[in-house]
């Protein structure tokens, strides 16, 4: 497993680098093979540190954030976070794991079989517009996402409001 290691506004040092790869890899490596990517994000906000995982594996994106006091609780804190998406979701995901993720992880736990259902399906006019009136529109509708036509690239986006009060905006990746 790749580990990347960032850090917004604040200094980390090279033992909590080692940490975190050591954790990782004991915690995650039984679901991931070597080809994933996990990135660790740190940042300060009003006196706590915010850590932001995110693991990359066959097409699959796997995230947790957890702020805490401390770094290492966080990292911790998060990496089960994943470990119970995972098993929350296991007959959706286990084709995409390494074949031995499941074999005697949760052999004696009760995984529980989740099934999705979509009680409504909406349909309306998407006009080209810029993401500052996109952000405008999500407002005065008081959703916490919106669907737009990027007049500046022509594409699908997606605007949305995170936990911490910024917007951010989700764009598709041209391959």
């Amino acid at each position: 497993m790749k580990v990347t290691t960032t850090a917004k506004k604040m200094q980390i040092s090279p033992a909590f680098k080692e940490y975190a790869e050591n954790r990782l890899t004991a915690k995650l490596d039984k679901f991931f093979g070597d080809e994933a990517d996990a990135k660790i994000t740190l940042s300060e906000f009003k006196n706590q540190i915010i850590l932001e995982l995110t693991v990359k594996y066959n097409s699959m994106i796997y995230r947790a954030e957890q702020p805490a006091a401390d770094k290492e609780d966080a990292l911790d804190v998060a990496i089960d976070k994943i470990i119970r998406q995972i098993r929350k979701n296991k007959t959706k995901i286990e084709k995409r794991l390494k074949e031995s993720a499941f074999k005697e992880t949760f052999a004696d736990s009760v995984t529980e079989q989740v099934d999705y259902e979509v009680i409504k399906h909406k349909k309306f006019e998407m006009r080209p517009m810029d993401v500052d009136e996109a952000i405008l529109q999500m407002n005065m509708l008081g959703h916490t996402f919106f669907m737009f036509s990027n007049a500046g690239t022509g594409q699908i986006n997606v605007v949305y409001k995170r936990k911490d009060g910024n917007y951010s905006v989700l764009e598709p990746e041209d391959k």
